[in-house]
């Protein structure tokens, strides 16, 4: 793999959720003495933290994070803001700093960060109103076989359970003519730094093991407590994520409590399998099974160092 020269690098871990990415950032920032950059999209609200398996205050104490805990439910962030605002972060801590990790199970997100967005089009408020009623008379279901009709390939990689990001976009495709997917797949803008790009993955069984085990832990530790005391702003766009939409049926009666668990674990198998087929395209990730640590790390450091070392010889023929 080949690295700019750039002075500040980016190291992208990617993999899917409950694969054990936490683990790893945090093993690998301490060796690297740098900070961790969440693109995570649910994380970053203050009261969700329980079903977005959000670092804990030990965690956040050993190492930096950044966009973790930081907004509120009520106020509304995108994959556009995040971008914006990492940048910021990463001009902020340039000074001090060289290398910061990102990670997160948001592709929307990790893409913004690594290969930017397009600007896409101020929303058509009637457009936008349309759509709304329909997804709150018809569930977000009806929005999707839209969605899977007029842009089949957003359809495979989207969280079909997530209202919002499933409105938003059948909204950018109706009111465009263009799919959704083409919007993301333009050309990238340049990135003020290096980018190296590593995965975990495990076996699917291993996976889907971890996967129900932690929704039970989760469970375990008051999800259903955090869901009921979020009722007031389920129809809020950071609240249509997996975790939480399957309670508030739970809730409102429409399932059993059993029942709302298994579709936790089941639409979070369903989302991890869409994470990583849509990381699949992207042939600069490095991937590497998720106990070889010593493989991964070793892989790492040696990028690391090469990295600096071009820094050095850089500033030394200036």
């Amino acid at each position: 793999m080949t690295l700019q020269n750039k002075a500040f690098l980016l190291v992208a871990l990617y993999g899917a959720t409950g694969v054990g990415k936490t683990a790893v950032a945090l093993r690998l920032a301490e060796e690297l003495a740098c900070p961790i950059i969440s693109s995570d999209s649910r994380q970053c609200y203050r009261e969700m933290n329980i079903g977005t398996a959000r670092p804990t205050t030990d965690e956040t104490t050993r190492v930096p994070h950044y966009f973790v805990g930081t907004y509120s439910v009520t106020e509304r962030f995108s994959a556009g803001q995040f971008e914006v605002e990492a940048l910021k972060l990463i001009e902020k801590l340039r000074p001090k700093q060289s290398i910061a990790i990102l990670t997160g199970g948001s592709m929307l997100y990790m893409d913004a960060l690594t290969k930017g967005i397009d600007a896409f089009p101020a929303p058509d408020s009637i457009l936008r109103t349309t759509l709304t009623e329909k997804l709150q008379k018809e569930g977000v279901v009806a929005l999707f076989k839209q969605l899977e009709e007029l842009d089949p390939i957003t359809a495979l990689r989207i969280d079909r359970n997530n209202g919002a990001r499933v409105l938003r976009a059948l909204e950018v495709t109706m009111q465009t003519g263009r799919p959704y997917s083409s919007w993301l797949e333009q050309q990238k803008a340049s990135r003020p730094f290096s980018l190296l790009s590593v995965g975990i993955r495990r076996s699917k069984e291993e996976l889907h093991e971890r996967i129900n085990k932690r929704v039970d832990i989760m469970v375990a530790d008051g999800l259903v407590n955090e869901v009921e005391t979020l009722l007031p702003y389920r129809t809020l766009p950071a609240l249509q994520t997996v975790g939480y939409l399957e309670l508030f049926d739970y809730f409102d009666g429409k399932c059993s409590l059993p029942e709302a668990i298994d579709l936790i674990k089941l639409h979070t198998r369903q989302y991890a399998r869409r994470q990583m087929q849509w990381w699949k395209r992207n042939p600069a990730i490095r991937w590497f099974d998720a106990d070889d640590y010593t493989g991964l790390a070793t892989f790492v450091q040696e990028s690391v160092a090469n990295h600096r070392t071009r820094g050095t010889n850089n500033e030394r023929s200036e």
